[in-house]
């Protein structure tokens, strides 16, 4: 189905409203606002990386506010069950039944707070959540409520105490993306907005206004969906993906899901941009954040300090993008 003139219009429109919104309660981070609105768009969930009091949950909060969504937290510790995720079946003496309790993951939007610290069981009892968008409990299935996304937080510096996500759960994650520290007139303004007239150090999203209903963003994924990609530009992203797989210093590249996520992402950024048609700049701008979790830096670059990042923009360098 072709997008006409009026739908891109209408889309570009909403997401650019949305992300306007987001940032009343969020302070600068403007191109981890825009990808997390990208993966909203191509229905995929997102991991994101930084150190403590960056805003990671402030962000979640203040996404489902923008659409009436649902949202529900989940703090990842070493004792963390299943269960304690799905949900489980309790007996009720008064009724003499058992009866289904569901978990927090039965929401719009799950905030999966340090993530790494949970044990592989109880992360593999989210994998078939995000994989499945359903929960078993005690042999039914029980939907969950659409649109659904999680968004999962690690920290990438403090490492004692966790269990590192396996390479199947993280190709789960449709975008990785890294929140750094902000910028020191960003950091102005968010230390001002913080001890202005407040006690406490929380930031609130009563400034962020309720713009559409979960409806909507459905309708936004099936508009994401029908963004036109052209053949060319298909192989352009798939070729990026597979040069991951022989470029030096990449030990591991990207599977045939790196290619996928690339052309998802790419739908995003142009649907964000009220275009119909995919850009090859579209699937540079996805690359980063689709790719850096699919692939393993070789230890002796990673002793000298290079990064999957740094190797991902050498790599586009290196793969003739088609003429637009």
């Amino acid at each position: 189905m072709a997008l006409n003139e009026d739908q891109l219009s209408q889309a570009s429109r909403v997401l650019q409203a949305m992300r306007e919104q987001i940032g009343n309660a969020m302070v600068g981070q403007t191109a981890v606002v825009e990808q997390v609105l990208v993966a909203l768009v191509a229905g995929g969930h997102v991991l994101i990386e930084g150190v403590p009091g960056l805003g990671k949950t402030l962000l979640v909060r203040a996404l489902a506010k923008t659409f009436d969504g649902s949202f529900g937290r989940i703090q990842f510790t070493p004792d963390l069950m299943p269960a304690d995720v799905t949900g489980h079946t309790i007996y009720d003496p008064s009724s003499g039944q058992f009866s289904t309790r569901k978990g927090p993951v039965f929401t719009n939007l799950l905030l999966a707070d340090e993530i790494n610290r949970a044990p592989a069981k109880t992360q593999a009892a989210l994998l078939e959540v995000m994989q499945e968008a359903q929960v078993t409990i005690e042999g039914t299935p029980h939907m969950l409520p659409q649109p659904f996304m999680v968004l999962a937080t690690q920290n990438p510096v403090e490492q004692e105490g966790t269990y590192p996500l396996p390479e199947a759960q993280l190709d789960r994650f449709l975008l990785k993306v890294r929140i750094d520290y902000p910028q020191h007139a960003e950091e102005v303004a968010l230390t001002r907005a913080v001890t202005l007239g407040k006690s406490g150090d929380k930031l609130a999203v009563d400034a962020v206004q309720t713009l559409v209903k979960p409806a909507t963003i459905a309708g936004l994924q099936h508009y994401g969906a029908n963004v036109d990609v052209d053949d060319q530009v298909l192989d352009y992203a798939v070729r990026v993906a597979r040069k991951t797989r022989e470029f030096p210093g990449i030990s591991a590249g990207a599977g045939p899901r790196g290619g996928i996520a690339l052309v998802r992402a790419a739908r995003g950024y142009a649907l964000l941009e009220g275009r119909a048609y995919v850009t090859p700049d579209d699937v540079k701008r996805a690359a980063l954040p689709a790719l850096r979790h699919r692939i393993a830096v070789a230890p002796e670059l990673e002793i000298e300090g290079r990064g999957s990042d740094s190797l991902i923009k050498a790599l586009l360098e290196q793969v003739a993008a088609p003429r637009q």
